[in-house]
């Protein structure tokens, strides 16, 4: 697909994308593995691990710290802690990337709605919205519990394209890793793809998307050129 002059929407992804959260999460799976008498993981392992959820999340950590060793019962307990760890940890050392909220206003003022679409859980997704001045931004937040599939399955996308009232090849989906850009494809929409993000430590220039950018103000000049 190639991005079009008539693009009416933006929709973003949070981790990797609006804002770097790994620190939070390596935090509170440090505490989580703690408490189950686990090895840590490194930062750059929980890098790896992000993009499909809390619960995949936890699942990589196991399989990394604990091995053979991982089962249903210890799954089940680790992710109730880490639920609970993550509580107390989010928000505390997330950041805003450079170009956030520079593209956010540019996109407004190119009069786009905008939505936020990520694997999230609303509990957490929505507070970190509000902590870090983001929320105000969007008129639509798709979390990883709001439809019953998340990235990279097409469901949030197409939600929101039918929230919206437009068309798939009106909403642009910028994001970070492979589950962004086979979401968008499968739902049909347009994707641009940040070169900052997660990507599960994957290189985003493998990934099927209609243009790399630097930042969220560099995808928004690329959209203003196209519409002028």
């Amino acid at each position: 697909m190639v991005l079009g002059r008539g693009i009416a929407a933006v929709m973003i992804d949070l981790d990797g994308t609006l804002l770097d959260t790994v620190p939070d999460l390596a935090a509170a799976a440090e505490r989580m593995l703690a408490a189950l008498g686990l090895p840590a993981c490194t930062q750059e392992e929980i890098r790896s691990f992000v993009g499909k959820g809390i619960p995949n999340l936890v699942e990589r950590c196991l399989a990394a710290s604990a091995g053979a060793a991982c089962g249903q019962t210890l799954q089940a307990q680790a992710i109730a802690l880490y639920y609970d760890f993550y509580s107390e940890e989010s928000g505390r050392r997330s950041v805003v990337y450079p170009g956030v909220l520079d593209g956010l206003a540019q996109f407004r003022a190119m009069r786009l709605r905008l939505a936020c679409v990520t694997n999230k859980a609303a509990r957490f997704t929505l507070p970190l919205l509000e902590q870090k001045g983001l929320a105000p931004w969007f008129e639509l937040v798709v979390s990883g519990d709001t439809v019953a599939r998340k990235k990279p399955d097409p469901m949030p996308l197409a939600h929101i394209c039918t929230a919206f009232a437009l068309a798939p090849a009106e909403v642009l989906m910028v994001g970070d890793s492979v589950n962004d850009a086979l979401a968008a494809r499968a739902a049909g929409c347009p994707v641009v793809c940040v070169s900052y993000g997660y990507n599960e430590g994957g290189d985003v220039h493998d990934l099927d998307c209609d243009a790399i950018v630097s930042s969220l103000s560099e995808a928004a000049d690329v959209l203003q050129s196209i519409r002028s």
